[in-house]
């Protein structure tokens, strides 16, 4: 889809947030706004915005380091970043470290919702290029990248389950590509030609979700000045992707379990019902199971979405595939780039660290430090000073075995679980982490060789204060 819905809004003035927020939820945009670039960091790193709009000078962290660090964490977000003290040296400055675009205070809000609108239209024209520039026939599943013996594994599940109807909980880490396998699936099924709808449950506040998804009548609330179809709706004969399915809340669980049993949804306000036909996939990096024992997801509904379950695995258990994927995204960045000298190759030192480091952030992380790489090379080769320094420094400082003493329960007859003792040896690896780093939790999360996000929701599911654990350290 080439809308822009969530955006997060930056600024230690609260009439400015004030403002914003306003203007751009009357035309349409979901907004949540926070008053330092912490806060934002924060935002970012638990759940995903389609653009944010921040201020250049704020305490804590100012906007032009939030930039880099948001586009680390989300390297297709759209951002807009606004000062007061502007000059043109600033605002090239904030375009050649990936803004969209730059916006000089006092501003009329017109002209922000201006620049939003000339975005969504880039990105509408991008992807419509890289559709075209696709090979003619090729498919989802074709591109899928790797010949490692657990892609093969998931490719040759992906042809058998791909054709039939049934619902599909994919899971895996952040970055290992759960929505290309959910394409993949749409592709390879009979629904092939009807629409391929996706949504990241995350990404609204929980009082609109329902709304996004199975729409609303005119007043059902305050603002809804008109009805709209919910995207059950929009995907009607197709396919349709839940992605972090694991953040919806309660109600919307129970909506969830209506469509699933009955092929019909209920509009928010509306007395009526609509009957709909999709095929529901749904994506999640947290442990359905944990969420159920605890309450905190419906286990009706956990049992319907896991009728098939596919597990997309991490890079690090599939290395055979990193310098294949490293050499497509190569070519792939030679030809965005238009460099009159392409990058053919790279030298043995930087061959040795991309097999030797573990990819925490996957094949996302890997992309992201090839197109790095490409765009500081000056040669043909890659040299080691073009990656990340995360990546050059080996397996991301791992904790070597025997960094600390793990103790597991005293075992009694309903102790002999294996799932209950990595249980506690992942919380007890996770509270090491960030005793070893002062609550740090992402350098814990390299340390751990798990993505950022995945150790947020593993601290929340386990329960774990990372304040307390570094403070630890120093007792």
């Amino acid at each position: 889809m080439g809308t822009l819905r969530t955006i997060l809004v930056v600024d230690d003035e609260p009439s400015i947030r004030h403002v914003l927020t306003l203007v751009l939820a009357e035309h349409g945009f979901e907004v949540r706004a926070v008053s330092d670039g912490l806060e934002a960091v924060k935002e970012l790193s638990a759940r995903s915005f389609d653009v944010m709009i921040s201020d250049v000078r704020m305490p804590n962290l100012d906007g032009m380091a939030l930039l880099g660090q948001a586009l680390a964490l989300h390297p297709d977000l759209t951002v807009l970043v606004m000062s007061a003290y502007g000059s043109k040296d600033q605002a090239l400055e904030a375009v050649a470290k990936g803004a969209y675009d730059f916006v000089q205070k006092p501003f009329k809000p017109e002209e922000i919702v201006f620049i939003l609108r000339k975005a969504e239209e880039r990105m509408r024209l991008l992807r419509e290029n890289r559709r075209l520039r696709a090979p003619q026939g090729s498919t989802t599943f074709e591109q899928m990248l790797g010949e490692s013996e657990p892609m093969r594994a998931l490719k040759k599940q992906l042809q058998r389950i791909g054709p039939v109807n049934s619902t599909v909980l994919i899971t895996g880490e952040s970055g290992t590509g759960k929505e290309l396998v959910a394409r993949a699936l749409h592709e390879l099924s009979p629904r092939a030609n009807e629409p391929f709808v996706t949504v990241n449950c995350g990404a609204f506040p929980a009082g609109l979700i329902e709304s996004e998804l199975f729409g609303h009548a005119r007043g059902a609330f305050t603002d809804a000045k008109s009805a709209k179809r919910g995207l059950f709706s929009d995907a009607h004969k197709g396919t349709i992707l839940l992605d972090e399915v694991a953040e919806l809340p309660a109600a919307a669980q129970v909506k969830l379990l209506r469509v699933l049993q009955e092929g019909e949804v209920r509009p928010v306000g509306e007395n009526r019902v609509e009957r709909v036909d999709v095929r529901v996939l749904a994506a999640t990096l947290r442990d359905l199971s944990k969420l159920v024992e605890r309450g905190e997801f419906r286990e009706d509904l956990y049992f319907r979405l896991n009728v098939v379950q596919l597990r997309v695995p991490p890079l690090r258990e599939r290395r055979d595939d990193v310098l294949r994927l490293t050499r497509v995204f190569l070519e792939r960045f030679n030809h965005a780039f238009n460099r009159e000298l392409p990058v053919t190759g790279w030298s043995p030192e930087v061959e040795a660290a991309l097999l030797a480091y573990a990819w925490p952030g996957n094949v996302r992380e890997l992309e992201n430090a090839v197109e790095r790489a490409v765009l500081l090379s000056d040669g043909a080769v890659l040299e080691l000073s073009g990656l990340p320094e995360r990546v050059t420094v080996g397996r991301s400082g791992g904790m070597a075995p025997g960094a600390f003493a793990v103790a597991l329960p005293d075992f009694k007859a309903h102790d002999y679980s294996l799932k209950r003792a990595m249980e506690v040896l992942e919380q007890q690896f996770i509270r090491a982490a960030l005793r070893k780093t002062r609550g740090n939790r992402t350098r814990a999360a390299e340390l751990l060789e798990i993505s950022h996000r995945a150790l947020l929701y593993k601290i929340k599911d386990y329960g774990i204060d990372p304040d307390a654990e570094g403070a630890a350290a120093d007792s």
